[in-house]
């Protein structure tokens, strides 16, 4: 299979609202030159919680350079002032993560460290964006843009000329749940930070990331600050930093900030790879590389919102999972240490359980030699760290979602041929995951109610159960839970035949089975069932569908997570 081949689709059908949760006009800065890049608008999901960022990426980058707002993922298209643009953000997730090092220019005097007090003020008519690129207006009379390779986040800021225009560097705030940071002005062009982040809908982490800042021109002072305390002169701080530039005749100052998961060595090697060139350099090439991956697929027929449709949403579906090594090979892995990846690039952030029906098979057909080594990623993060992932954030596990979503990604992966070489390292992490759950010690939980599950056939469903570890837990989703756990046994029970393990195949073919178990003939809905094997209802009312019914003959409601039988 080739990454360059390219399918022709009708959108004859295409729903122009699929998926789509908001709709903000495109902006101003829309061609008609034939790019498919015009074709992208990165508002769409911008408000109403579609939680999508309007930044700038390149596919599968490590950076996603985009202004946040005030919201708790980032970036309103309802809100108008911006806090700073920051470095990481995740595409459609339903809780706080990333922001790390929200970068903001300012003019005048520094007073202020909290940036939800000294955020600019803008208007959408000043805005506007493209895949690889973002720009604004502020009402300070400053042009902000961004652009971004994959371990960079690249800056341009246009100030009034003032003389006393400030870059402010804050590493202590974040969408994240802050643990700690450090900030160094290492000489008049370069600012290093450290920044401990935890959380992701609950108190999981902690991770660090690394950023080093190298201006294009020598500023003219600086200082740090710790909590509301700015030190002009100072040098390093706890909080984050100001860099001041005179701007009477040379109005442009350019940034470029590299990222790494790994050490400080590894930012600083990411800039000397990824940087060195001008904004405009970069934004072409990210443009570049967002065409070649529009292109891999062509359509015909439809209306121009429909095409938009296509391409917005086919654009979102290369922003993750994303790079997580450097650009040397060194990864940080989930055993909390350095490792190199050899002959393939390592990826993290992954969100398998929203992936593994749709964009794993997608990534498979349109980026093969990418979800290749995503799937490596995956194998390798048990290797590492002792487990498969679940839902996984950078080098951590967060437990979020149900079930056991990594089993399907990684059959898929098999399935697509994309395992070539290493399947019996793949079989042998998804049978210790199939089979068991993680030890005491371990953060992941895996398939947390699998003792039950192999035992009786069904998962528990106890929905005042104590959190065992942070995230989410098996207990309180029964219902669903056992279908994802009988689906998982199906497609590893097809992947184990398909290796000779036929003993295996057997057993999970028999264990798939098990969606029998929470079907209510009585009801005709799949149902939870209680500790001792009765179908039950939903234990806390304000989590049951609002359009549970009982229906003719039945006791009781039933989970938010049932679904109608087609057969029985």
């Amino acid at each position: 299979m080739r990454g360059t081949r390219r399918t022709r689709l009708c959108l004859a059908g295409v729903m122009a609202a699929s998926a789509l949760v908001a709709t903000p006009a495109a902006r101003a800065d829309e061609r008609t030159d034939g790019h498919l890049t015009d074709l992208v608008n990165p508002f769409i999901g911008t408000q109403d919680e579609g939680n999508t960022f309007p930044g700038a990426a390149v596919p599968f980058g490590m950076v996603q350079l985009s202004p946040d707002t005030g919201h708790n993922t980032g970036y309103d298209y309802t809100q108008n002032r911006v806090r700073g643009f920051s470095l990481v953000h995740l595409s459609g997730v339903g809780c706080r993560i990333g922001g790390d090092l929200p970068v903001l220019p300012t003019t005048g005097d520094v007073t202020q460290t909290d940036y939800a007090k000294y955020a600019a003020g803008f208007r959408h008519a000043d805005e506007a964006a493209s895949p690889g690129y973002y720009r604004v207006g502020l009402d300070s009379g400053i042009r902000a843009e961004l652009t971004a390779t994959a371990r960079t986040g690249v800056q341009r800021y246009t100030f009034p000329a003032t003389g006393r225009a400030n870059v402010l560097l804050n590493a202590a705030q974040a969408l994240h749940r802050p643990g700690g940071s450090k900030v160094e002005i290492l000489d008049d062009r370069t600012v290093r930070t450290e920044i401990t982040g935890h959380g992701f809908c609950r108190d999981t982490g902690p991770y660090t990331v690394h950023t080093i800042t190298r201006f294009s021109r020598p500023f003219t002072a600086y200082g740090t600050w710790d909590g509301p305390t700015v030190t002009h002169g100072a040098r390093t701080g706890g909080g984050g930093a100001y860099v001041r530039f005179d701007t009477t005749r040379d109005r442009t100052v350019e940034a470029t900030t590299a990222l790494s998961y790994v050490d400080a060595d590894g930012a600083a090697a990411n800039l000397r790879a990824e940087g060195g060139r001008s904004f405009d350099a970069v934004r072409r090439r990210a443009r570049g590389e967002w065409e070649r991956r529009l292109a891999t697929v062509r359509v015909q027929g439809g209306a121009p919102a429909l095409r938009r449709t296509f391409y917005s949403s086919l654009y979102r579906s290369f922003l993750a999972p994303n790079v997580g090594g450097d650009a040397d090979g060194r990864y940080l892995g989930w055993d909390r240490r350095a490792h190199r990846a050899r002959g393939f690039t390592y990826y993290q952030n992954w969100s398998l359980w929203d992936t593994y029906r749709t964009q794993a098979q997608l990534l498979a057909l349109l980026a093969p030699h990418e979800a290749r080594d995503m799937a490596r990623s995956v194998v390798q993060v048990d290797e590492d760290g002792g487990w498969l992932p679940k839902w996984g954030y950078g080098p951590v596990e967060t437990n979020v979602m149900s079930g056991d979503p990594v089993t399907p990604f990684l059959t898929t992966a098999y399935q697509m041929g994309l395992l070539k070489g290493f399947e019996e390292r793949a079989y042998r992490a998804l049978r210790k995951n199939a089979d068991g759950v993680p030890p005491a010690g371990y953060p992941g939980i895996g398939r947390e109610a699998n003792a039950e599950y192999i035992a009786r056939g069904f998962a528990p469903y106890v929905w005042n159960r104590p959190l065992a570890k942070m995230g989410d837990s098996d207990y309180h989703h029964g219902a669903s839970v056992t279908l994802e756990y009988a689906l998982a046994d199906a497609v590893l029970a097809q992947m184990a035949r398909g290796l000779g393990h036929r003993a295996d195949a057997d057993r999970y073919a028999a264990r798939a089975r098990n969606y029998r178990t929470v079907f209510d003939p009585a009801t005709g809905f799949f149902r939870p069932r209680d500790a001792s094997g009765a179908f039950t209802g939903t234990l806390d009312p304000a989590r049951a569908p609002a359009s549970t019914r009982a229906r003719p003959g039945s006791t009781s409601g039933w989970s938010r997570t049932t679904c109608p039988a087609w057969s029985a």
